[in-house]
């Protein structure tokens, strides 16, 4: 008789790896959320950049601010500027210029319900570099 020769894996072997899959996909899951989150807050803090800047542009030729808000393509149509694709799905810019002696602006960066960044509250920048909350910057 032929000593039978057993191959592949055991049950508990493949329950041991599938409990490792498990608890490695346990920590890197909302590791990875996370990561995503502070991405697209890094492209929102950006892009309010360089709404300031144009702002400032703005400001020299019209001697005033403008107040401007994105449309659903990401387009500003006063400041002439489009925002990349990941921060106008996941926020909604607008500018606020009231007519003050001095001129000022804020810039507002409001988390749209229903994506990963809707817990992340708003971010704002205004004419004097202020920003907030500072511990989002």
């Amino acid at each position: 008789m032929k000593p039978q020769n057993n191959r592949g894996f055991s049950l508990i072997e493949i329950m041991v790896v599938v409990a490792i899959i498990g608890i490695i996909a346990a920590i890197a899951i909302p590791q990875y959320t996370q990561y995503i989150i502070r991405s697209n807050r890094s492209a929102a803090e950006a892009f309010m950049m360089d709404v300031a800047n144009r702002e400032k542009q703005y400001l020299l030729d019209a001697r005033s601010y403008a107040s401007d808000s994105m449309n659903a393509t990401g387009f500003m149509p006063v400041l002439n500027m489009t925002a990349a694709n990941v921060v106008y799905t996941n926020y909604n810019i607008a500018v606020t210029a009231p007519v003050v002696t001095p001129p000022s602006f804020t810039v507002t960066a409001t988390p749209i319900a229903g994506k990963p960044q809707a817990s992340d509250g708003n971010l704002t920048l205004n004419d004097a570099g202020d920003k907030g909350p500072l511990n989002k910057w």
